[in-house]
Protein backbone atom coordinates (compact mmCIF):
# COMPACT_ATOMS: atom_id res chain seq x y z
CA UNK A 1 0.00 0.00 0.00
CA UNK A 2 0.74 3.77 -0.96
CA UNK A 3 0.97 5.54 2.15
CA UNK A 4 0.97 9.61 1.91
CA UNK A 5 0.60 10.70 5.95
CA UNK A 6 1.96 8.42 9.21
CA UNK A 7 1.04 9.05 12.48
CA UNK A 8 3.18 7.66 15.35
CA UNK A 9 1.16 7.05 17.99
CA UNK A 10 3.26 7.41 21.56
CA UNK A 11 3.41 8.56 25.25
CA UNK A 12 5.62 10.68 26.49
CA UNK A 13 9.23 9.99 26.76
CA UNK A 14 8.91 7.03 24.59
CA UNK A 15 11.80 8.40 22.13
CA UNK A 16 9.16 9.97 20.05
CA UNK A 17 11.10 12.64 19.68
CA UNK A 18 14.15 11.87 18.40
CA UNK A 19 11.89 9.68 15.61
CA UNK A 20 10.14 12.99 14.71
CA UNK A 21 13.94 14.84 14.33
CA UNK A 22 14.82 12.02 12.26
CA UNK A 23 12.29 11.61 10.38
CA UNK A 24 12.39 15.39 9.25
CA UNK A 25 16.40 15.26 8.27
CA UNK A 26 15.20 12.89 5.94
CA UNK A 27 13.41 15.92 3.70
CA UNK A 28 11.72 13.12 2.52
CA UNK A 29 8.97 11.95 5.48
CA UNK A 30 7.22 15.42 5.93
CA UNK A 31 8.30 16.98 9.43
CA UNK A 32 5.88 15.27 12.30
CA UNK A 33 5.09 17.18 15.31
CA UNK A 34 2.27 17.23 18.14
CA UNK A 35 -0.02 19.46 16.17
CA UNK A 36 -3.25 18.21 17.58
CA UNK A 37 -1.75 18.86 21.31
CA UNK A 38 -4.29 21.47 22.87
CA UNK A 39 -2.22 22.79 25.00
CA UNK A 40 0.37 24.14 21.85
CA UNK A 41 -3.25 24.89 19.35
CA UNK A 42 -2.89 28.33 19.74
CA UNK A 43 1.07 29.17 19.23
CA UNK A 44 0.85 26.91 16.54
CA UNK A 45 -1.71 28.74 14.71
CA UNK A 46 0.16 32.30 15.47
CA UNK A 47 3.17 30.59 14.22
CA UNK A 48 0.94 29.85 11.22
CA UNK A 49 -0.30 32.87 10.73
CA UNK A 50 -3.40 31.33 11.44
CA UNK A 51 -6.45 33.38 12.26
CA UNK A 52 -7.14 32.87 16.51
CA UNK A 53 -10.54 30.75 17.44
CA UNK A 54 -13.36 33.03 18.01
CA UNK A 55 -15.01 29.88 19.81
CA UNK A 56 -14.12 26.90 20.86
CA UNK A 57 -16.26 24.82 18.10
CA UNK A 58 -14.91 27.51 15.85
CA UNK A 59 -15.26 25.65 12.06
CA UNK A 60 -13.29 28.22 10.01
CA UNK A 61 -10.16 28.11 12.96
CA UNK A 62 -9.96 24.33 12.23
CA UNK A 63 -10.62 24.42 8.83
CA UNK A 64 -7.67 27.14 8.40
CA UNK A 65 -5.53 25.54 11.18
CA UNK A 66 -5.73 21.86 9.76
CA UNK A 67 -4.77 22.94 6.58
CA UNK A 68 -1.89 24.69 7.50
CA UNK A 69 -1.05 21.51 9.51
CA UNK A 70 -0.85 19.74 6.52
CA UNK A 71 1.09 22.16 4.62
CA UNK A 72 3.84 22.35 7.59
CA UNK A 73 3.61 18.47 7.83
CA UNK A 74 4.01 17.83 5.10
CA UNK A 75 7.04 20.21 4.59
CA UNK A 76 6.91 20.09 0.43
CA UNK A 77 7.67 15.91 0.47
CA UNK A 78 4.51 15.03 -0.27
CA UNK A 79 4.11 12.99 2.83
CA UNK A 80 2.62 14.34 5.99
CA UNK A 81 4.20 13.59 9.29
CA UNK A 82 1.90 13.48 12.91
CA UNK A 83 3.05 12.46 16.25
CA UNK A 84 -0.58 11.77 18.59
CA UNK A 85 -0.53 11.03 22.18
CA UNK A 86 -3.01 9.53 23.29
CA UNK A 87 -4.38 12.51 25.22
CA UNK A 88 -5.05 14.53 22.01
CA UNK A 89 -6.74 11.45 19.88
CA UNK A 90 -10.45 12.89 21.28
CA UNK A 91 -9.46 16.66 20.41
CA UNK A 92 -8.35 16.02 16.59
CA UNK A 93 -11.20 13.70 16.17
CA UNK A 94 -13.49 16.90 17.18
CA UNK A 95 -11.79 19.50 15.22
CA UNK A 96 -11.76 17.16 12.27
CA UNK A 97 -15.49 15.93 12.81
CA UNK A 98 -16.43 19.85 13.24
CA UNK A 99 -14.75 20.43 10.07
CA UNK A 100 -17.04 18.37 8.02
CA UNK A 101 -20.10 18.61 9.99
CA UNK A 102 -20.26 15.09 11.18
CA UNK A 103 -19.42 12.53 12.97
CA UNK A 104 -16.95 9.77 11.79
CA UNK A 105 -14.25 7.22 13.36
CA UNK A 106 -11.14 9.70 13.88
CA UNK A 107 -9.22 6.92 11.67
CA UNK A 108 -11.69 7.45 8.58
CA UNK A 109 -11.35 11.41 9.18
CA UNK A 110 -7.74 10.93 9.32
CA UNK A 111 -7.75 9.36 5.97
CA UNK A 112 -10.29 11.70 4.41
CA UNK A 113 -7.96 14.81 5.55
CA UNK A 114 -4.35 13.47 5.13
CA UNK A 115 -4.79 10.34 2.27
CA UNK A 116 -3.91 6.72 3.11
CA UNK A 117 -1.89 6.55 6.54
CA UNK A 118 0.67 4.74 8.38
CA UNK A 119 0.30 4.29 11.77
CA UNK A 120 3.64 3.80 13.41
CA UNK A 121 3.20 2.93 17.66
CA UNK A 122 5.68 3.67 19.83
CA UNK A 123 6.12 2.40 23.18
CA UNK A 124 8.49 1.47 26.27
CA UNK A 125 9.16 -1.29 27.82
CA UNK A 126 10.55 -0.23 31.18
CA UNK A 127 7.87 1.68 32.19
CA UNK A 128 9.60 2.36 35.50
CA UNK A 129 12.69 4.54 33.63
CA UNK A 130 9.81 5.86 31.38
CA UNK A 131 8.25 7.15 34.13
CA UNK A 132 11.33 8.45 35.95
CA UNK A 133 11.88 10.56 33.03
CA UNK A 134 9.04 12.16 32.82
CA UNK A 135 8.84 13.14 36.45
CA UNK A 136 12.25 14.96 35.73
CA UNK A 137 11.48 16.50 32.81
CA UNK A 138 8.34 17.65 34.63
CA UNK A 139 10.36 19.02 38.22
CA UNK A 140 13.59 20.18 36.37
CA UNK A 141 11.98 21.83 33.04
CA UNK A 142 14.90 20.51 31.12
CA UNK A 143 13.06 18.06 28.24
CA UNK A 144 15.55 17.44 25.76
CA UNK A 145 19.06 18.36 24.64
CA UNK A 146 20.38 18.49 21.27
CA UNK A 147 23.00 16.03 20.44
CA UNK A 148 25.94 18.82 21.12
CA UNK A 149 24.43 19.23 24.83
CA UNK A 150 22.81 22.53 24.19
CA UNK A 151 18.90 22.84 25.31
CA UNK A 152 16.30 21.53 22.52
CA UNK A 153 13.39 22.21 24.75
CA UNK A 154 13.14 23.53 28.57
CA UNK A 155 15.45 25.51 30.76
CA UNK A 156 18.60 26.38 30.08
CA UNK A 157 19.46 25.75 33.94
CA UNK A 158 17.09 22.82 35.57
CA UNK A 159 15.51 22.89 38.44
CA UNK A 160 16.48 20.78 41.43
CA UNK A 161 14.64 17.13 41.18
CA UNK A 162 13.32 14.82 44.37
CA UNK A 163 12.82 11.31 44.00
CA UNK A 164 9.35 10.92 44.85
CA UNK A 165 8.14 7.22 44.60
CA UNK A 166 4.02 7.83 44.58
CA UNK A 167 4.54 10.19 41.46
CA UNK A 168 6.25 7.46 40.11
CA UNK A 169 3.32 4.66 40.90
CA UNK A 170 0.76 7.01 39.47
CA UNK A 171 3.11 7.93 36.14
CA UNK A 172 3.77 4.19 35.43
CA UNK A 173 0.08 3.69 35.51
CA UNK A 174 -1.26 6.12 33.52
CA UNK A 175 1.59 5.07 31.11
CA UNK A 176 0.33 1.77 31.06
CA UNK A 177 -3.28 3.21 30.62
CA UNK A 178 -2.35 5.34 27.74
CA UNK A 179 -0.66 2.17 25.94
CA UNK A 180 -3.22 -0.21 26.77
CA UNK A 181 -5.34 2.42 24.85
CA UNK A 182 -3.49 2.64 21.42
CA UNK A 183 -3.86 -1.10 21.64
CA UNK A 184 -7.51 -1.32 21.96
CA UNK A 185 -7.72 1.28 19.29
CA UNK A 186 -5.47 -0.91 16.63
CA UNK A 187 -7.51 -3.85 17.61
CA UNK A 188 -11.03 -2.72 17.26
CA UNK A 189 -9.98 -1.75 14.24
CA UNK A 190 -8.01 -4.86 12.19
CA UNK A 191 -5.18 -2.12 11.82
CA UNK A 192 -1.82 -3.73 11.83
CA UNK A 193 0.46 -0.51 12.96
CA UNK A 194 4.47 -0.96 12.31
CA UNK A 195 5.54 -1.23 16.10
CA UNK A 196 8.81 -0.02 17.20
CA UNK A 197 9.92 0.68 20.89
CA UNK A 198 12.15 3.33 22.61
CA UNK A 199 14.47 0.50 23.31
CA UNK A 200 15.07 0.08 19.75
CA UNK A 201 15.31 3.43 18.80
CA UNK A 202 18.12 4.35 21.81
CA UNK A 203 20.26 1.40 20.56
CA UNK A 204 19.98 1.75 17.28
CA UNK A 205 17.96 5.23 15.83
CA UNK A 206 19.23 4.61 12.22
CA UNK A 207 17.62 1.23 12.43
CA UNK A 208 14.29 2.13 13.79
CA UNK A 209 14.62 4.91 10.77
CA UNK A 210 15.13 2.82 8.40
CA UNK A 211 12.33 0.81 9.50
CA UNK A 212 9.42 3.93 9.28
CA UNK A 213 11.17 4.96 5.64
CA UNK A 214 10.57 1.32 4.32
CA UNK A 215 7.07 1.20 5.48
CA UNK A 216 6.43 4.76 3.84
CA UNK A 217 8.18 3.15 0.12
CA UNK A 218 11.18 5.52 1.17
CA UNK A 219 14.81 4.24 0.42
CA UNK A 220 15.65 2.81 4.25
CA UNK A 221 19.29 3.45 2.86
CA UNK A 222 19.06 6.98 3.11
CA UNK A 223 18.60 6.65 7.21
CA UNK A 224 22.72 5.75 7.52
CA UNK A 225 23.33 9.21 6.70
CA UNK A 226 20.74 10.34 9.51
CA UNK A 227 22.19 11.06 12.82
CA UNK A 228 20.39 11.08 15.89
CA UNK A 229 19.59 14.56 16.57
CA UNK A 230 18.74 14.65 20.11
CA UNK A 231 21.07 13.73 23.77
CA UNK A 232 20.01 10.77 26.46
CA UNK A 233 18.78 12.65 29.39
CA UNK A 234 19.00 9.35 31.27
CA UNK A 235 22.28 8.73 34.23
CA UNK A 236 23.35 7.76 37.64
CA UNK A 237 20.26 9.63 39.20
CA UNK A 238 17.57 8.21 36.38
CA UNK A 239 18.96 4.62 37.46
CA UNK A 240 18.82 5.51 41.52
CA UNK A 241 15.58 6.15 40.99
CA UNK A 242 14.46 3.52 39.69
CA UNK A 243 16.10 1.36 41.51
CA UNK A 244 14.60 2.59 44.87
CA UNK A 245 11.27 2.40 43.16
CA UNK A 246 11.46 -1.49 42.45
CA UNK A 247 13.08 -2.16 45.44
CA UNK A 248 10.12 -0.61 47.72
CA UNK A 249 7.68 -2.10 44.89
CA UNK A 250 8.89 -5.13 44.16
CA UNK A 251 8.65 -4.18 40.99
CA UNK A 252 10.78 -6.21 38.15
CA UNK A 253 9.63 -4.24 35.00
Amino acid sequence: MQFSSYIICGTPRSGSTLLCSMLAETRVAGRPHSYFRQQDVAEWAEDWGVEPARAPNDVQFDKDYIAAMRLVGTDGTGTFGLRLMWASVADASRRLDNITGGKADVTTRLEETFGPTLYIHLSRLDKVAQAVSLIRAQQSGLWHRNSDGTVLEGEETPRPVAYDGDQIGRIVGELEEDDASWANFFELRAIQPLRLTYEIMSADPQLALSKVLSALGRDPELARTIRAGTARLADATSSEWAARYRRETGRTA
